[in-house]
């Protein structure tokens, strides 16, 4: 990260270990972290305790914390670079969410849709947490005084809230945080569900519908053989119409760095089993490099927790500076 007097613009990410990542994510989000890395101080975190809003298996909570964090690093991200940490290790994320649920109003979090989705879902367990949820993600962004946060639609309403308590803040006390503007990236692939492709491709829905990063190439060969197309019979991209074709043709565009256009001219008159083969193909060597670091980095916890530890320590430092310039201005009693 760059010094005060060499800033550049703060970027900040975090992604949940729950589930696995899928094809959406990898070719989406995460490739557009490699680009991003050039331009931004990046934070990328596991955010761990946004997790705990739904009951985990102790076990499996730990094990996909640290999976996700080897992707992160496998897809290509520098830990050196930028910070790659998990959310639980930094404690000033807590901290600065009670402050910030004393400057947030109860109606604000009830208009949340995250949260009346998840009670609707969850109804035996609606917790104090999943309500303040939108208030931890506020403190994740504003602790690094953040300029831009990559969102996509479902994560607007939480960017949203989270600058209406910033210019709160800094209303009543002055210029104590940044506030932070969406990243929407000029052209990212948009992967929809093999299954109902009107729908983006999800983690929590069933497991023909998407392709996890580390699926096995037979994995990947079965689902995308039972992608759903149509009966037109016609290599075309149209979203509308052709939502299940189109949505290969976006996959296969994304995973083999060739344009939609210029597949739909090479697949002229060819059926969709070729389309599927054609797709397939490219997914799986498109993961291949990425499972083998994966793989790689798996077997050496020593060095994914000496990066874990000392990425922790680097955003532990920054996020100090925000809490002691914030509690000097709320009227906190200093040592």
């Amino acid at each position: 990260m760059s010094d005060n007097n060499t800033r550049r613009p703060v970027l900040y990410s975090g992604i949940q270990p729950s589930g696995r990542i899928h094809l959406g994510n990898y070719a989406g989000p995460m490739q557009n972290f490699l680009l991003l890395e050039k331009d931004y101080d990046c934070l990328f975190c596991v955010v761990d305790l946004h997790a705990l809003t739904i009951r985990n298996t102790p076990a499996d909570l730990r094990r996909q914390t640290m999976e996700l964090a080897a992707l992160y690093i496998a897809s290509g991200l520098d830990p050196k670079q930028s910070i790659i940490y998990c959310q639980s290790h930094v404690p000033e994320h807590a901290e600065l969410a009670w402050v910030l649920n004393c400057y947030t109003y109860m109606g604000e979090l009830s208009r949340m849709t995250q949260f009346k989705d998840k009670s609707s879902r969850h109804k035996d367990n609606i917790n104090a947490g999943l309500f303040t949820y939108p208030t931890l993600m506020a403190a994740d962004i504003l602790l690094y005084q953040t300029d831009v946060v990559p969102v996509g639609a479902d994560q607007k309403q939480h960017l949203e809230i989270t600058r209406d308590i910033a210019e709160r803040v800094n209303a009543l006390y002055g210029d104590v945080f940044r506030v932070p503007e969406p990243y929407i990236p000029k052209t990212t692939a948009k992967i929809m569900s093999l299954t109902e492709p009107e729908r983006k491709m999800s983690k929590s829905d069933e497991e023909d519908s998407f392709v996890a990063v580390l699926d096995a190439p037979d994995v990947i060969r079965r689902k995308f053989k039972r992608a759903v197309t149509d009966s037109l019979a016609e290599v075309r991209y149209d979203p509308e119409n052709q939502p299940g074709v189109s949505n290969l043709l976006a996959i296969l565009s994304a995973t083999s760095g060739t344009g939609i256009e210029t597949l739909v001219n090479e697949m002229a008159g060819q059926g969709y089993g070729i389309l599927k083969e054609r797709t397939t193909e490219a997914v799986i060597e498109r993961l291949k490099p990425l499972q083998a670091e994966y793989a790689r980095l798996m077997k050496d916890k020593v060095y994914l927790n000496e990066v874990l530890k000392d990425n922790a320590q680097r955003a532990s430092a920054l996020a100090q500076r925000t809490l002691r310039k914030l509690y000097k201005k709320i009227g906190l009693y200093q040592l």
